[in-house]
């Protein structure tokens, strides 16, 4: 995904993010643990960085639809908005989270962790599950394609079409990965940094259209860059038919897995994920599957 935000030579970062983001086949230990009982959920049983609070990362700027006003402390926008009602399931009072900064790049990165769990668009791929563990999905992905109302590419209505294309995104993404499996364009991709940094490339017409995950190409359209619109999706799947999710982010082998599932569950089961998604990511309408 591209997504906010949106890291090394960007020859070395295309490389380090195609690995990242292949689908390789998985060990057997995934880092995740087993899943935990109800009575070893509660507040007070919970392995936590800092006892009594749960401290929850993601990246800096927290951009819409994700987060509000970058500021994940108030809880509006989806993720701010997801990781409350996570909390609230583990026992958390608003007041008893903890918000970090933790780069997009880097909270896949291997090694000790200085949060409970990160949410930050991060989608769960093979490859990244063997140097962290991840929760259930609490955001099923679909990749969105952005162009300039009047640019070459704005009535694409089929993948085929935009193989000539020159196409932005972010390095680090699964964006990269769609668009090099997906629509296999003749030309190299251009990699930038940071969304930023793709979204003016499109802006300034270094490049015909931009990927991101959809529900940042609604926000891109409608504050970012004027007079661009959504072409199109791209097919939600991965390599065998997986549909690509986001999950909660943790350290590999976190013994916080297992409750971390259980809010979500909950979440789904009693329709609170499904209204939070309704209230803060834009419906596709208007973005419709490329053939």
């Amino acid at each position: 995904m591209i997504r906010r935000p949106l890291v090394a030579t960007l020859a070395g970062a295309a490389a380090l993010a195609l690995a990242v983001s292949a689908c390789a086949p998985q060990d057997e230990d995934s880092g995740a643990s087993a899943s935990k009982s109800p009575a070893s959920c509660t507040k007070d049983k919970l392995p936590l960085k800092s006892p009594g609070k749960l401290t929850v990362a993601t990246d800096k700027p927290a951009f819409e639809p994700w987060f509000k006003d970058d500021k994940p402390s108030n809880g509006e926008g989806f993720e701010g908005a997801v990781a409350y009602a996570v909390a609230a399931r583990l026992g958390f009072s608003k007041d008893e989270v903890v918000w970090k900064t933790q780069s997009f790049e880097s909270s896949y990165a291997p090694g000790p962790k200085s949060f409970d769990f990160d949410i930050n668009q991060i989608s769960v791929t093979p490859a990244r599950k063997k140097a962290v563990s991840f929760s259930d999905g609490y955001y099923n992905v679909q990749q969105g394609v952005v162009a300039l109302k009047d640019g070459k590419y704005a009535k694409a209505t089929t993948v085929a079409e935009l193989s000539k294309a020159r196409i932005a995104v972010q390095v680090g993404t699964t964006s990269l990965k769609a668009v090099t499996s997906q629509i296999k364009p003749g030309n190299q991709p251009k990699i930038f940094n940071t969304q930023i940094d793709a979204v003016n490339a499109l802006k300034n017409k270094q490049v015909d259209v931009l990927v991101v995950d959809l529900p940042t190409a609604f926000y891109v359209t409608a504050a970012q860059i004027d007079d661009s619109k959504i072409v199109g999706q791209l097919p939600q799947t991965q390599s065998g038919g997986e549909v690509e999710h986001f999950g909660l982010l943790m350290e590999r082998g976190s013994e916080l897995a297992g409750c971390l599932d259980q809010a979500i569950g909950q979440l789904k089961s009693s329709g609170e994920l499904a209204k939070i998604e309704q209230r803060w990511l834009t419906s596709s309408a208007g973005a419709p599957v490329l053939k």
